[in-house]
């Protein structure tokens, strides 16, 4: 079964044998749905090897240019105009890789990021 969410894009459900690649081109590579050479199916645990290595997730909300002088020039107070347009979906990068895009939330006093769009990547 996959879900659709609003980019059209249908995902995996990753409690059943989806037919995916997880990095496509990549040997060696578990893939969702693939055989071991014996006939038996892989599945999300055989990734479990990989499960505690850390990654670098960013949520980029905009960016702005400008001269270390006026970077200087900055303090408290200070307003940065960001490339951004109130209510435009933010960057999601993992290990500095495009992955998503998606938008602010707030969960109880903290901020959070809601993906609403899954960029693939070109390989």
């Amino acid at each position: 079964m996959t879900d659709t969410p609003e980019n059209g894009m249908p995902l995996p459900d990753l409690e059943q044998d989806a037919d995916i690649d997880l990095v496509p081109g990549d040997a060696g590579f578990p893939a969702f749905g693939a055989h071991d050479s014996d006939g038996s199916a892989k599945s999300a645990a055989d990734l479990e090897a990989v499960f505690d290595v850390p990654v670098h997730v960013s949520a980029v909300l905009g960016r702005s240019r400008m001269d270390v002088g006026e970077l200087l020039k900055l303090g408290p107070g200070a307003v940065l105009e960001l490339d951004r347009k109130v209510g435009e979906a933010i960057d999601i990068y993992v290990n500095d890789r495009l992955v998503a895009r998606g938008e602010v939330v707030l969960v109880e006093d903290k901020l959070g990021v809601t993906m609403t769009e899954i960029i693939k990547a070109d390989r």
